[in-house]
């Protein structure tokens, strides 16, 4: 039965959490990619930007531009009706005031080791809703394996 380590890329283009906003951007970018790990100097997996970590929707799901204006280096908002509930206005507002990957990213990410099995991986990435899965072994990246990685091995069994 083939695991996660035969079938993942065992070279993944990473960001450090004190990448900026822009390298990131520039990193997606470059490299056509969906997402990108957040590894920190030891090689520990410490997080995930996706592309929706890059745009801030509104509950309508409509694309919304924040409206603030900085003065002496603090944010004020123009725009307050998006207030509630205030747990996920505090995660976009970080998220939209973000300088550098660790302001943007998901911590601690959803992950799995690469002894684990291909089926593993696909129960985790139906039920997470994600395209792309970080590989670690003992909380160190050791690769990523992506939707379209898992479902190839799956048909080739």
């Amino acid at each position: 039965m083939a695991t996660v380590a035969d079938i993942m890329d065992a070279d993944p283009i990473t960001v450090t959490p004190e990448a900026s906003v822009e390298d990131v951007v520039r990193v997606l970018k470059e490299n056509e990619l969906p997402g990108l790990p957040v590894v920190n100097e030891g090689g520990r997996c410490v997080g995930i930007i996706t592309e929706a970590d890059l745009v801030i929707a509104d509950d309508e799901g409509d694309l919304h531009i924040p409206h603030y204006v900085e003065v002496m280096g603090g944010v004020i908002w123009l725009d307050f009706h998006h207030l509630n509930p205030l747990a996920r206005f505090d995660e976009r507002l970080r998220k939209a005031t973000a300088s550098t990957a660790q302001d943007m990213m998901t911590a601690d990410p959803v992950t799995i080791e690469s002894s684990a099995a291909v089926k593993d991986a696909a129960r985790i990435i139906a039920e997470e809703g994600h395209n792309r899965l970080p590989v670690t072994d003992h909380g160190r990246l050791v690769g990523i394996v992506t939707r379209v990685d898992v479902l190839q091995a799956l048909a080739a069994e």
